[in-house]
């Protein structure tokens, strides 16, 4: 197999691979030196190479570009000769029609996009395991997806065609936005004169535990905190505090307060209070 794209994602998925048992014989990038980079980080036996080069060295290929340029190299492909081989992309919310160009010249194509964060190749690698993996696409595109998806102890939920965008919303809220959440608590910290670097140390240990809660407990039975003890008055003295603060955070405390309202409601919280609060947080806004 080759790899098109020499990011975070080609590498890991590259290195893992490879310590799997699958030859990933070629890897091609826009920029030389970051390719022959991701050669290394993937096997001794990876070449770099360009992308209209990589015809000739694979005939399985996994698009790991940018979602806004899998287009453009799927065409580039199809335009320098790849033809009846087969062909996925890791794009998470288009499918296999961003592969058009190359499906007229026969090669079986589909996508298979892996639900995890990439900060370094060497992270995203060490998570892969027990990963999911989206597969869309042909049946042959199909089956490698799945053999691939199987050889990296990965999982693979089904997803409807029309839902895909939701499963990637689900996934950027997930993720992203929890590094978002973990960079305002930090931004707030440091109004209070705590430094970034001691204010994620000093929150490290509750995000972790809060997470491992969730998904261990389910996000209604792992709440906790003044909304779930239904403390309306300790809300006040946040909604207080905040107002030294850019609206954006308050932005996002209100919102957040109210789901955790919602989820409150199923723990037993009477709904008078939890109409009190909600109230409280939507007229913060």
């Amino acid at each position: 197999m080759g790899i098109a794209g020499a990011g975070r994602v080609a590498q890991a998925l590259g290195g893992v691979l490879t310590e799997c048992g699958q030859r990933v014989v070629a890897v091609a990038g826009r920029d030389p030196e970051r390719t022959a980079q991701a050669a290394r980080f993937i096997s001794a036996g990876t070449s770099p190479t360009t992308i209209e080069d990589i015809p000739s060295d694979a005939s399985h290929l996994l698009i790991a570009v940018s979602d806004d340029a899998v287009e453009s190299v799927a065409l580039r492909l199809s335009r320098c000769g790849f033809q009846r081989g087969i062909a996925l992309h890791t794009c998470g919310v288009k499918g296999p029609e961003l592969l058009t160009a190359l499906s007229h010249q026969g090669v079986s194509c589909g996508t298979l996009h892996l639900l995890q964060s990439f900060p370094s190749a060497e992270q995203g690698a060490a998570n892969i395991a027990g990963s999911a993996f989206a597969i869309r696409g042909d049946s042959e595109a199909i089956d490698w997806g799945s053999a691939t998806t199987m050889l990296v102890g990965g999982r693979c939920p089904r997803v409807l065609t029309e839902d895909r965008s939701l499963y990637h919303t689900a996934a950027v809220m997930a993720s992203n936005y929890v590094a978002a959440l973990i960079y305002v608590a930090t931004e707030i910290l440091k109004v209070v004169g705590v430094e970034r670097s001691m204010a994620l140390s000093t929150l490290a240990p509750l995000v972790r535990a809060a997470t491992e809660n969730a998904l261990k407990l389910e996000s209604v039975e792992a709440l906790t905190g003044p909304i779930q003890r239904g403390e309306s008055s300790t809300v006040i003295n946040h909604l207080k505090g905040l107002r030294r603060l850019p609206n954006p955070i308050t932005g996002l405390y209100c919102p957040a307060g109210e789901f955790a309202v919602e989820m409150t409601l199923l723990r037993g919280l009477p709904e008078a209070k939890a109409a009190q609060i909600k109230q409280m947080l939507r007229t913060a806004q």
